[in-house]
């Protein structure tokens, strides 16, 4: 007696021998290895300052690219599990995208520390956040087979989110992240031969007939195990809205696309950093929500639709809130 995959075809049909999951994922790696040969090819340039208006250009090119591709999933699927699906893969890549921004700030400061020239911002960003992919799709990988195989943890995932939000809410503007005390710095200085002298860009030089790496070189080591991070935040966070390990594919897809936005994200925040100071308690709500969701769906079910408006109101009005606020003291400043 045949079955239906997840990928919705009955593979015991005569004939067919691709499911709709293995086109996803067809589809899926073209799209990304255009996305990046366009994006390389024809919007950065080597040691080129990347302005706000390309940064707006790319960022708008990404964001359509990952809505392009829930259509596709819409579409593809439709008749079956096209619409859920969509809404699954959106809600998921609105949370990674909001969570993104988080790691922007603390890229933003990194840059900042090791002195790192603004021709290079594009071309280290570049290999951090592919080294950052590398991370997730490990990171996902074993999620979903640790899912599959005891459901409990999704009660563990839950406990950290809420742990995760109420510190996250609760911390001052004071604790900012700092680089030369961070566990990443401290581990990289220990297992790499490193030198402090500018090479114009290089990421290793030899000298005295040994290998050394540069602060560019420590830079982009950095930004990936950073990321690697906030990825035990957010890959938790994205099984409470796509739990079904069968559907990981849509948990790889709003992951990747979101990560691969970051470094046109990053040129289009860097000058408003100091703008959004309640993003992290909008973001830290969002964690305990979906903290909560995780620990009560055995006796209460939420659609996914209401963790999509959430992620949407909470992100949404605390961006809004932080500008506001910021002009209403420049205002009353004005006035005194």
């Amino acid at each position: 007696m045949g079955y239906v995959t997840n990928g919705g075809v009955n593979e015991n049909i005569p004939g067919i021998k691709m499911g709709k999951t293995e086109i996803i994922y067809i589809v899926f790696c073209a799209l990304v290895v255009i996305a990046l040969i366009f994006d390389l090819g024809l919007l950065s340039k080597k040691n080129q300052v990347v302005t706000l208006k390309k940064a707006l250009i790319q960022t708008i090119f990404w964001v359509l690219l990952s809505v392009a591709f829930c259509i596709f999933i819409r579409v593809l699927n439709e008749g079956g599990n096209g619409k859920p699906d969509a809404i699954a893969y959106m809600s998921a890549y609105l949370l990674e995208w909001s969570l993104s921004i988080d790691n922007i700030f603390v890229f933003i400061i990194i840059f900042s520390f090791f002195g790192v020239k603004e021709n290079n911002y594009s071309r280290v960003l570049l290999l951090g956040i592919l080294m950052a992919i590398i991370f997730r799709i490990i990171f996902i990988a074993l999620g979903s087979e640790l899912v599959a195989r005891f459901s409990w943890i999704m009660y563990i995932f839950g406990i950290f989110l809420v742990y995760t939000g109420l510190k996250m809410f609760s911390s001052n503007e004071e604790e900012e992240f700092s680089p030369d005390t961070n566990w990443a710095f401290k581990f990289l200085k220990k297992i790499m031969r490193t030198t402090d002298e500018e090479p114009d860009g290089r990421f290793v030089i030899v000298k005295d007939k040994k290998i050394l790496f540069t602060k560019l070189a420590m830079v982009v080591v950095m930004l990936g195990l950073i990321d690697l991070v906030f990825a035990i935040d957010s890959i938790p966070a994205v099984f409470s809205i796509i739990p079904d390990p069968g559907k990981k594919m849509l948990i790889f897809s709003s992951n990747i696309f979101a990560v691969l936005g970051l470094r046109s994200l990053f040129f289009l925040l860097r000058g408003a950093a100091n703008k959004f100071n309640y993003l992290q308690q909008g973001i830290a709500i969002v964690l305990l929500f979906i903290g909560i969701k995780m620990l009560v769906v055995k006796w209460v079910h939420l659609p996914v639709w209401v963790s999509l408006l959430v992620i949407i109101f909470c992100i949404g009005g605390s961006i809004f809130y932080s500008i506001w606020h910021k002009n209403n003291d420049g205002m009353q400043h004005d006035i005194d």
